[in-house]
C-alpha cells in the first residue's frame, strides 16, 4: 500500500504548535518551584535520527549544583512521549537510571511510534519536568512525499559570536529536519580562534580541551546556549562530526592541532572526544561504532551522512593527492556509499558531506586571497593547487565516486557540505569531465567561525572579498556562485521536481539578537546536475 503525504500535511506537521517547542518545566504533580526544571535540566532536550517508527531522545540531568563532569550520584529519570504538548495522551514512557559513567546524560531510542507524526517529549527528575521538546518521525519508505524542508548548518565557534542562526531556524516553524555537518564544538583555548581576534564570549574550559572532563565541559557549555537549545527542542537533528569535535585537521592517526609529546597519545584524546560526543549528542551509532548512516524520507529523498575523519589517510603534502592508496572515506564506507546511492529508490540522493567535494583550482589566485583561503582550506603556503583537507586532497576517492555515479547512471545526487565557513553552489566534476557534472553541491556558511573578511580584517562585502569570489568562479567554471564573508545557515527545499538551497546570512554574528537576510538561492532539477539561480522565496 502506498502512503501519500501532501505538502500541506507535511508543513502542518513541521509547524504544528511551533511556539510550544520549549515550554516551562512543571513538577510531576503541578507547577514547579521557580527554577526547578532549569536546575535539573539546564542543558535542554534534543531529538535526532528519525525513523518511521522511532526517534532518538536526549537530555542531561544535573544531579547536584556542585557536581563536576563525571561525578555525582546515580539518578532516576522518567521520560514521556505524547501526541499533544500537554501530555494528555502519552504513547510511550519509561524510567531509567543515569550516572557519572555517562556524565548523567540520557539517550532514549523511543520506538513503536507512528510514521510522519509530530510528537512532544519530556523528561522528569526529582519532582520536576524538563522543558518540552517537539519532534517528528520519518514518513514510510514508500510514502509519496511531495516536500521536505531541511535547515543546514555547520561550524559554530562559541568564542566567535552568538548562535542567532539557530534561533532564526527555530523560529521558522516550517522545518522537518536540521542537518548539522560538523564542527558542532571547537577544541581551542580562549583567544586561539575568536571573531577576527576578538573574544565575544569566553569558552570553558579556558584551555584547549584534551581530556574526557575537558570535552564534557565544552559540550556542556555549548548546550547552555538558549538558541541552540531552542533549535534542538523544535525539530529533530541528523548530525555528523568533522575535525574540531576532536582537533583541527584530524585524520585517522592524528591531527594538525595535536602534539603527541606535549599533549599525550592521540588515541587517548580521540577516545575522550568520541566518548563525550556520543554522550552529549542525539546520534545513533552502528554495532561497530560507525557514525556514517542513512535515513529515508518516503520516495522523495534518502540522506546518507558521512564520516570523513575516522578512516582518512593523513593530509597530502604534494603530488600524493593522486595516490590511489590514500583515502578520505575508507574502503568500507566508500563501498557503502556507492551501493547506497546507486541502489536508492528515492528520487533525491542527499549526502551529508563534512568537507567540500567540488574541485578547487587555486593556482592562479593572488597571495592576498591565498592567505585567508589557506587557513580555511588547508592550502600550503606555497599555493599548491590542492585543498589538502577536502576531497581535493584525495583525488582517487573522488574520481572513484564520481565515475561510479556515471557508470551506474545514478542521477539526482546532491552533496550538502560545511567546513569551509563560506557559501558555495557547485557542480561536481573531475579533471577529465570539466563540463559534465555528475552531481550538485551546496555549501553552507559557518554559524559563527571566521571566514575571508575576518582574516583580512575588513568589513563583510568588502571589494577584496567580492573580487576573490569572482576570481574563484573564473578559474573554476563549475563553481556557479561563491560568497566569502557571510555567517548563517541554509534551508534546503526538496520536491519531486527540484532540490533548492537558499542561503541566509546574519546581520551581526556578535549580537545575540542578530537578524538574518536572504542572499542567494540555487536549484537543480531532476535528471540534471546543472545549477540554476533562483530569486528570493515568496
Amino acid at each position: 500500500m502506498t502512503n501519500t503525504l501532501d505538502r500541506r500535511t507535511l508543513l502542518r506537521l513541521a509547524g504544528a504548535s511551533a511556539g510550544t517547542a520549549v515550554l516551562a518545566g512543571t513538577t510531576l504533580a503541578g507547577p514547579s518551584p521557580a527554577g526547578a526544571a532549569t536546575a535539573a535540566f539546564r542543558h535542554g532536550v534534543a531529538s535526532g535520527d528519525p525513523l518511521p517508527d522511532g526517534i532518538l531522545l536526549w537530555t542531561r540531568v544535573t544531579p547536584t549544583p556542585d557536581a563536576l563532569p563525571g561525578s555525582g550520584p546515580d539518578v532516576e529519570v522518567t521520560w514521556q512521549v505524547a501526541t499533544d504538548p500537554d501530555f494528555r495522551s502519552p504513547v510511550a514512557a519509561g524510567t531509567l537510571t543515569t550516572g557519572p559513567a555517562r556524565d548523567h546524560t540520557v539517550k532514549i531510542a523511543a520506538s513503536g511510534l507512528a510514521p510522519a507524526t509530530t510528537y512532544w517529549y519530556r523528561f522528569g527528575h526529582a519532582g520536576a519536568w524538563s522543558p518540552t521538546g517537539r519532534t517528528m518521525t520519518a514518513p514510510p519508505a514508500d510514502a509519496a512525499v511531495d516536500r521536505l524542508r531541511i535547515g543546514v548548518v555547520s561550524c559554530a565557534n562559541w568564542e566567535a559570536g552568538y548562535f542567532a542562526a539557530y534561533r532564526r531556524l527555530a523560529d521558522r516553524g516550517d522545518l522537518n529536519l536540521v542537518v548539522h555537518l560538523g564542527d558542532y564544538i571547537y577544541e581551542y583555548g580562549t583567544g586561539e580562534f575568536a571573531a577576527a581576534g576578538r573574544v565575544v564570549r569566553p569558552t570553558q574550559p579556558a584551555h584547549e580541551v584534551l581530556t574526557l572532563a575537558d570535552y564534557r565541559i565544552r559540550h556542556a557549555l555549548y548546550k547552555t546556549d538558549p538558541d541552540l537549545q531552542a533549535l534542538h527542542a523544535a525539530v529533530p537533528w541528523v548530525i555528523t562530526w568533522d575535525d574540531h569535535e576532536v582537533a583541527n585537521d584530524e585524520w585517522s592517526g592524528g591531527a594538525e592541532n595535536h602534539t603527541p609529546g606535549a599533549e599525550g597519545p592521540f588515541a587517548d584524546r580521540l577516545a575522550a572526544a568520541r566518548q563525550a560526543y556520543l554522550e552529549w549528542m542525539p546520534v545513533r551509532i552502528g554495532a561497530d561504532g560507525a557514525i556514517y548512516r542513512r535515513f529515508r524520507f518516503g520516495r522523495l529523498a534518502e540522506l546518507s551522512m558521512l564520516d570523513l575523519r575516522s578512516y582518512r589517510s593523513a593530509q597530502a603534502s604534494g603530488d600524493d593527492v593522486d595516490d590511489p592508496d590514500r583515502t578520505i572515506t575508507g574502503d568500507a564506507q566508500m563501498a557503502w556509499l556507492k551501493a547506497g546511492l546507486a541502489g536508492s529508490a528515492a528520487r533525491w540522493k542527499l549526502v551529508g558531506n563534512p568537507v567540500m567535494m567540488a574541485r578547487l583550482d587555486v593556482g592562479a589566485l593572488p597571495s592576498w586571497l591565498l592567505g585567508p583561503l589557506g587557513k580555511l582550506l588547508g592550502i600550503p603556503e606555497n599555493g599548491a593547487v590542492l585543498n589538502a583537507d577536502q576531497w581535493d586532497g584525495y583525488n582517487a576517492d573522488r574520481n572513484e565516486l564520481v565515475n561510479h555515479l556515471r557508470a551506474t547512471g545514478t542521477r539526482d545526487v546532491v552533496f550538502l557540505t560545511g567546513d569551509i565557513h563560506t557559501s558555495w553552489a557547485n557542480e561536481v566534476t573531475t579533471r577529465t569531465t570539466l563540463f559534465e557534472p555528475a552531481a550538485a553541491e551546496f555549501v553552507v556558511p559557518s554559524v559563527t567561525s571566521d571566514n575571508v573578511d575576518d582574516f583580512l580584517r575588513l568589513p563583510a562585502g568588502n571589494p577584496l572579498s567580492r573580487l576573490g569570489a569572482g576570481l574563484l568562479r573564473s578559474t573554476n567554471p563549475h563553481v556557479r556562485w561563491a560568497e566569502l564573508d557571510g555567517h548563517g545557515y541554509g534551508v534546503l527545499d526538496v520536491t519531486p521536481q527540484r532540490c533548492r538551497m537558499d542561503w541566509y546570512h546574519l546581520t551581526d554574528r556578535t549580537s545575540a539578537t542578530s537578524g538574518s537576510r536572504w542572499v542567494a538561492g540555487w536549484s537543480v532539477g531532476t535528471g540534471s546536475s546543472r545549477l540554476r539561480a533562483e530569486s528570493a522565496p515568496v
